[in-house]
């Protein structure tokens, strides 16, 4: 048992590294926790594939934007105009919440009864969290505290950091080579998470549902090399003044479901997560602004393996 619940788990998180590695480094938050945290002394391992379909992006990146790029980026000087201020509301809606696959691998601990932390590592985007459970029993499927069936609810604080930047791939690359952009970012998300065991302590799994608050905050900057007013002539008196640093915060506000299947030591969990945010005013070049806000639904899918430590 102990080479089962050790071993096999990290061979197959190994093999899961090499194909979530292709995806994006966008910070998770797809909720996919169940109301009861890792019991003292347990480790929880898995990986999770997410989806993020934001509609203000989708809306923002329309095919005649990038024929745009594609053509803005050939050439040696470029007019400002209204082009120009569309492909900085691109960049900024993709960094704030793009379109593409995300992934990460993390790892949980049960520090004392009702507490556990965790680590995920997403390609790029570090996030540490905490959960707290204040409803429900906190024992194991070999020592159980109740029968099948028990309610469990819990709220935590999840933080996550990234160094925001726009992928080289077609389009994007382009925008990169026309404006110079760069962003940081970091997240704060609080989860709250009732669920229903299947069989006593989950150990059949469970169905999740709750609701989640974010905050997150932009560093941003654009320093285009080859931008002017007037006819593009190159002249220095015309050459549009770089965009060094700006930064905004906004609030998002969403609600979940998760489904935990499996028998004690391995589950898959399917699940989504649909958020609601005012992204707000941001300062563009030429000194202009956009305003841009939408919903986000990021649907998931996760493989979790617990670990028992025999500790209890």
């Amino acid at each position: 048992m102990k080479a089962f619940s050790s071993l096999r788990p990290v061979a197959a998180l190994a093999l899961m590294g090499g194909l979530l590695a292709t995806a994006s480094c966008t910070a998770p938050r797809a909720i996919v926790s169940t109301g009861k945290v890792t019991p003292k002394g347990e480790f929880k391992v898995g990986g999770n594939f997410a989806f993020n379909v934001a509609t203000e992006t989708v809306s923002k990146t329309g095919s005649a934007l990038l024929t745009a790029a594609r053509e803005t980026a050939k050439k040696d000087t470029v007019q400002y105009n209204q082009t120009i201020e569309k492909l900085q509301v691109a960049a900024l809606a993709y960094v704030l919440d793009p379109v593409r696959p995300s992934s990460d691998l993390y790892v949980r601990y049960g520090v004392i009864d009702r507490l556990d932390v965790g680590y995920k590592y997403a390609f790029g985007s570090h996030v540490f969290d905490a959960m707290y459970q204040f409803m429900g029993p906190t024992g194991t499927p070999e020592s159980p505290g109740r029968q099948a069936g028990a309610t469990y609810a819990s709220i935590g604080l999840q933080y996550a950091t990234q160094r925001a930047k726009l992928p080289s791939i077609p389009f994007l690359d382009n925008i990169n080579n026309v404006l110079g952009f760069k962003a940081t970012r970091h997240d704060l998300i609080v989860p709250l998470v009732f669920s229903q065991s299947f069989g006593p302590e989950e150990e059949n799994g469970a169905i999740s549902y709750g609701v989640m608050y974010a905050h997150s905050f932009l560093s941003y900057g654009f320093q285009p090399e080859n931008l002017y007013n007037g006819p593009g002539s190159g002249s220095i008196n015309d050459k549009i003044p770089s965009l060094t640093v700006s930064k905004q915060n906004f609030s998002s506000y969403g609600g979940f479901v998760n489904l935990k299947l499996g028998y004690r030591y391995v589950y898959v969990i399917p699940a989504l997560s649909v958020y609601y945010q005012n992204y707000g005013d941001y300062q563009l070049l030429n000194n202009k602004t956009a305003s841009l806000k939408g919903l986000t639904f990021i649907p998931s899918l996760g493989l979790q393996f617990r670990i028992p430590t025999g500790s209890r």
